[in-house]
Formats: structure tokens, C-alpha cells, sequence
């Protein structure tokens, strides 16, 4: 019978320049189509372009592969930062822009190339943290029975989310029926005095100059007067572009619009990924405030995301408790930060780790309170 250690014979863990020339991109890319639990993040695609952008000396690819065929069996991109505010880890990078930190597993991967990567990922250190990881994920089960590892979770939080199929039809009859039915169509109706409603699904090289729409349309309303629009920057701006490029020419972007005549009035940017869709960036014209732009777009993806063919659950990445997404897309997504630790000092660092993301958690509530009474 073949032990652990035998299998692990078999494989290898290497860091890898993710901007590197020399990257064999073909086997980044074959992974990322097939992982077990897709993340359009951590793909060449988006992750590439995102860092040229944002360099990050401390971000490497660890990838465990096959000695012998060199197929990439699991990867993330993994660099040092303060898991809160100050104690600093080896965590899977994720960021704003980024909220999904689930490493690319191939199918066929077991406890040997899990073992591997939490080993190497960890470094010294023997505490990694995989922020953003849900907790359902195939990775994260694995995770938590790898022999000799410490795993506990901190800041579970339930994000909206919708399924496929009956759960999905559910989910939408309950979202949208009743009161609310009647009031979005009533305010979709009052849209038609600015000229013929209209609904456009983009996908594919449609979706390039769809998304320069998105951009303008995003920067005209508060975000662009925030300063957080993503045209608002050069590096915002370029990595964004170049990303949605990227990824229409595999088929793996969307972006769905509510046209009043020849007016814009709300935008939806969402990536698919092997029958997972994920609601990336949402804009909307606030002159048509009154018709609800932003309910009246995230009922329209939720509708084309059920017809779509193969697809097996959305997730909205917004924010926990999101007022407008949260009451449509009914279903929920349980994320948090998985920390692993092994050995007594890995467990006291993870330890430390796991406090400083509760001091944070705790700072930033308190935060939007104050930001609520002052506004």
C-alpha cells in the first residue's frame, strides 16, 4: 500500500514568478478550467494583469505539480501581509478588487498534494492563512483533516448567493413575488417615458466595449465622485480593461444592461467560471434612481444566470448583509479565513493571527456605525 510520504514522492511544490515569460501558461489555464472550485481570481486572466498593476514583491505562484508529467494539480498565489492589522502571515492573496481566495484544486488531487501545498505555502513560519476560502469548498474540507495541521476558522460570514435548477427557481419566486413584483415592474414601466426598454446579455469580444460603457457609466455616479470608480485611476483603469479582455476571449465574462432607449441605465460585469458566475462590479444611472436601476439589473442576471446552460450556483462577492443583493439573490455563501498551523509556534502564531482579525473585524464595524450616524 502506498503511504502519504510515497505519494508525495511523486509530486513536487515549486514557486513560480507569476509575470514571469517563461510561465507555462497552457497548464495555469488547464487547471483553472477544471478546478474543483472555480475563482476567475486566481486565473492568468485577472490575476496577471492585477498585479503588473499592483506589484507585490512578496507574491509567488505555489504550485504543486506532477514530477513526471508536470501537471499542475493545485495552485495560488501567495504572499506576506498582516492577516488584520498588524500580525503578518504567508496568506493566499486576495484584495478588494480580488474577494475569493479558493486555490485552484485539479479533481483528481488528494490529501498527498494538499499536504504538499499547506508544507510549502506555509513556509517556515507553519501558519498560512486562505481569507475569503468557502466553507464548503472542496479545499477547505481537505484542509481540515490534513494530517498534523491545526485549521480553525475566523470571520464566517454569509454573502448572497443564488443556486441552480429548483433551488434557484425557488429562490427566485420567493425574491421576486408579491409586493415587490408588482412595485419593480411599476417602477420598469415608468423607465419606458425615456424611451423602449431593453435587456442586453454581452458576451465575448461584445463584452470589450461593453465594459468601456460600464466604465463610463460607473465613474458618472458616486463612486466616481468617491474616488473609487475604476476609471477614477491609471492602474484601476489598465488592470480592469486588460483583465475583461483576457477573459472574453475564453467566453468568461458577461455583462448583462438595462437600456432605456439609447440611454445606459444599469450594468452588471459578472465572470463565469465552469458553471460557477460570480457578480463582479455593478453601475447604474442615479438620474433613474427612482425605478431602482440596481434590483431591476441583479433580477435580470439572476433570471439569464438559471437559463444559462450548465450552470451550478452564483455568488454576489458583495459585502455580508448587502440591503439590495442580500433581499434578490436569496442563497447563501459561507466565506471566512481558514488558518492553518503546525507545531507549537505555528499554533501561537495562528493564534495571534486569529486575534488580529477579530481587532479588525471589530474596528471596521464599528467604522461604518460612525460612518452611518455621521451620514
Amino acid at each position: 500500500m502506498t503511504g502519504l510520504s510515497e505519494k508525495q514522492e511523486q509530486l513536487e511544490a515549486v514557486w513560480m514568478d507569476p509575470l514571469a515569460a517563461n510561465l507555462p501558461l497552457d497548464q495555469w489555464q488547464d487547471l483553472a478550467g477544471t478546478a474543483c472550485d472555480p475563482n476567475p481570481f486566481f486565473t492568468p486572466s485577472f490575476l496577471q494583469p492585477y498585479l503588473r498593476a499592483f506589484p507585490a514583491k512578496s507574491v509567488q505562484l505555489m504550485v504543486v505539480r506532477d514530477r513526471s508529467s508536470g501537471d499542475w494539480l493545485l495552485t495560488a498565489p501567495i504572499g506576506r501581509r498582516p492577516a488584520g492589522l498588524a500580525m503578518p502571515v504567508n496568506t493566499a492573496w486576495t484584495s478588494h478588487y480580488a474577494p475569493l481566495g479558493t486555490p485552484l484544486l485539479h479533481p483528481d488531487a488528494q490529501a498527498d498534494a494538499i499536504a504538499l501545498f499547506l508544507k510549502s505555502a506555509a513556509g517556515s513560519s507553519n501558519t498560512l492563512a486562505l481569507p475569503f476560502l468557502p466553507k464548503t469548498s472542496r479545499i477547505a474540507q481537505l484542509a481540515l483533516k490534513a494530517d498534523g495541521w491545526t485549521a480553525g476558522w475566523s470571520q464566517l460570514v454569509e454573502r448572497a448567493g443564488h443556486g441552480s435548477g429548483d433551488l434557484g427557481a425557488t429562490q427566485y419566486e420567493a425574491a421576486f413575488h408579491g409586493k415587490r413584483r408588482k412595485e419593480m415592474q411599476r417602477q420598469l414601466r415608468r423607465l419606458e417615458d425615456h424611451g423602449s426598454i431593453s435587456v442586453r446579455h454581452l458576451l465575448g469580444k461584445e463584452t470589450i466595449a461593453g465594459f468601456e460603457a460600464f466604465l463610463e457609466l460607473e465613474a458618472k455616479g458616486w463612486k466616481g465622485r468617491a474616488g473609487t470608480a475604476l476609471a477614477n485611476t491609471p492602474e484601476t483603469a489598465m488592470f480592469s480593461r486588460e483583465a475583461i479582455q483576457n477573459l472574453s476571449a475564453w467566453n468568461r465574462v458577461r455583462i448583462d444592461q438595462l437600456w432605456a432607449g439609447d440611454t445606459l441605465v444599469a450594468a452588471l460585469v459578472l465572470f463565469l467560471e465552469n458553471g460557477r458566475i460570480f457578480s463582479w462590479k455593478i453601475a447604474f444611472d442615479e438620474t433613474f434612481a427612482r425605478s431602482s436601476p440596481g434590483s431591476q439589473i441583479a433580477i435580470i442576471a439572476l433570471r439569464k444566470n438559471l437559463e444559462t446552460p450548465g450552470f451550478i450556483k452564483a455568488d454576489s462577492l458583495a459585502i455580508p448583509g448587502h440591503p439590495m443583493i442580500g433581499a434578490l439573490w436569496r442563497g447563501r455563501v459561507q466565506v471566512g479565513t481558514l488558518l492553518l498551523a503546525k507545531g507549537a509556534v505555528g499554533s501561537a502564531l495562528a493564534g495571534l493571527a486569529a486575534t488580529d482579525l477579530k481587532v479588525e473585524q471589530s474596528l471596521r464595524k464599528k467604522a461604518r456605525a460612525l460612518k452611518a450616524l455621521i451620514d
